[in-house]
């Protein structure tokens, strides 16, 4: 016996949640949302530093991990992702950046209409409330809380060494300009996490018209012809159905977007028929196309205190852990990452092509550790400064490896297989390696932890790169938008080429990497999504 909504919404990340919400806000839809992952009401989700926490637990974490790269000398990347209401909203690293507006002019010249810098501002205001204050660039009215805070003190040093350099303050990493140093802001609210569900998902549950149903894995979706009409999922142990009026829409992600389009019979031909898969659609850029962030870190031992002071004992912790119960304030109330920058490598870029993190920890061995897991804080100063190229060429690849919807699907991510981004990583170290020699940043840095090689020896510093690049954790891009369907996977108002009734809307359908983080581009594409499908349907869909 199958149930039927208006819409089925595939996950409750960062866009199904903002989808729930505004597909029911007002319009008397009645929407069901599908989560694999359980309850997000957690102590270590709300706490804004329990990423820390989060990263290994297999209780709202998938805990993904790629095949051995040749770009990395053979290593395997770990890839969180959040198996959680809220996904990786609910384990993120809190930073807040849209990216810059170019990066969207870019997807509108690749074809994609109605997504530029102009097209898509709006939609980025409509999600956020903004400390920073209603202006052209931001609104106090949206749900999701943008906020400020108190930095730690070596940031000063950090901004007085980029101003050394040249580098041009910038309050507002989100505002007419991207370049510049400052700090990031963060989505917490009042010192708790403000995930995608808390400020989505809950808020449109209480409203009405959405079940939420957890532990219900996706296993297949449902057809009548070229129509998607509902999706199979596991619960408990048992399968059930459920029917859509309207349209199924798939937000699993990067990583569980094309695998659930896999398998269910979209995606290349001769995968699917490999793994006994009856081919629904041939649509071969299904789980292509993967663009993630790399980073390269430059640890350093330091005069001044850093987190490490603060957090590497127990009585550091307690003591840590009793001012965020009475205040929520302190260490546990932030983001490891607070200070950073955006910048050129090159004078003769038009827009800049790099950004930076300050790190205020460093951890025993800080990098080439047999168990990441038993990591541990450096008992003596200690920061880290990661400098990550914003858009990078090398592409990658998701493909599921059976027909078995809980086998892990194949994740090839081809790090540093193109020149270009070999390049902008080793510019990338040379700046931060400037920048440590800046008089602001001697005073505050004793030696550097694991040394890179003279950069004068290029063989030597790319080896280097390719054993010390890790993932930022921004995978996107593996069902690309764009008009043609032999090279993407939905069109500009993100429904899947060649399929009635489904649409894909979350970081997989990106045509390019933004320059940033990714959490807060993902919204905003759920934002012009739902407003698209609203559209879509008060004028009967196509």
């Amino acid at each position: 016996m199958s149930e039927t909504y208006d819409f089925i919404i595939v996950g409750s990340g960062s866009a199904g949640s903002v989808l729930a919400d505004r597909l029911t806000d007002g319009t008397g839809y009645r929407v069901l949302v599908l989560e694999a992952g359980g309850s997000d009401r957690r102590f270590w989700i709300e706490v804004p530093i329990g990423y820390g926490k989060t990263y290994f637990d297999e209780k709202v974490n998938w805990k993904y991990g790629a095949e051995a790269d040749p770009g990395l000398n053979g290593r395997r990347e770990y890839w969180p992702r959040g198996k959680v209401v809220g996904g990786s909203s609910s384990i993120n690293a809190l930073v807040y950046i849209r990216g810059q507006l170019a990066d969207y002019d870019d997807w509108s010249a690749a074809g994609n209409l109605g997504w530029s810098g102009a097209d898509v501002l709006p939609f980025f205001k409509k999600s956020e409330g903004n400390v920073i204050g209603d202006n052209p660039w931001h609104s106090v009215k949206g749900p999701l809380t943008v906020s400020s805070y108190d930095p730690h003190p070596v940031n000063q040093h950090l901004f007085d060494g980029l101003a050394e350099m040249g580098l041009p303050a910038n309050p507002d990493f989100n505002g007419e300009h991207q370049e510049g140093y400052g700090l990031y802001q963060l989505t917490t609210r009042n010192g708790r996490r403000c995930s995608a569900a808390k400020a989505f998902l809950h808020p449109a549950i209480r409203r009405g018209g959405v079940r939420l149903e957890t532990g219900a894995h996706a296993e297949r979706l449902l057809f009548e012809g070229r129509r998607a009409v509902g999706v199979c999922y596991r619960q408990n142990g048992t399968l059930h159905e459920a029917r859509a009026r309207a349209e199924v829409i798939v937000a699993g992600g990067t990583i569980n977007s094309p695998q659930l389009l896999q398998l269910s019979g979209i995606g290349a031909a001769g995968l699917l028929r490999d793994h006994g898969i009856d081919v629904q659609h041939d649509l071969p850029a299904v789980g292509q196309n993967v663009q993630d962030h790399l980073f390269f870190p430059t640890y350093f031992r330091t005069r001044k205190p850093t987190l490490n002071n603060e957090l590497n004992s127990a009585m550091g912790q307690l003591l840590a852990g009793i001012r965020y119960v009475l205040t929520r304030s302190g260490p546990l109330s932030l983001s490891v990452n607070q200070g950073g920058a955006f910048f050129r490598s090159r004078a003769d870029l038009m827009r800049a092509n790099m950004q930076l993190y300050l790190n205020l920890t460093t951890f025993s061995s800080t990098a080439q550790v047999k168990n990441p897991k038993h990591l541990r804080l450096d008992t003596f100063s200690g920061m880290g400064l990661n400098v990550s190229p914003c858009r990078p060429t090398s592409r990658g690849s998701i493909n599921i490896a059976s027909p078995d919807p809980y086998a892990y699907p194949v994740i090839r991510p081809n790090y540093l297989s193109t020149n270009h981004d070999i390049q902008d990583a080793l510019e990338g170290i040379g700046f931060v390696r400037r920048l440590a020699r800046t008089k602001a940043m001697s005073e505050l840095i004793v030696s550097e932890l694991l040394p890179w090689p003279d950069e004068a020896d290029e063989v030597a510093m790319v080896d280097h790169l390719r054993n010390r690049g890790r993932t930022t954790f921004h995978p996107t891009s593996s069902c690309i938008m764009g008009p043609d369907a032999a090279l993407a996977v939905v069109d500009s108002r993100l429904r899947v080429h060649g399929i009635e009734g489904l649409r894909v809307i979350d970081a997989s359908v990106f045509p390019t990497m933004v320059s940033g983080n990714t959490n807060a581009p993902t919204i905003m594409v759920a934002e012009k999504g739902a407003d698209m499908v609203l559209a879509d349907n008060r004028s009967g869909g196509r």
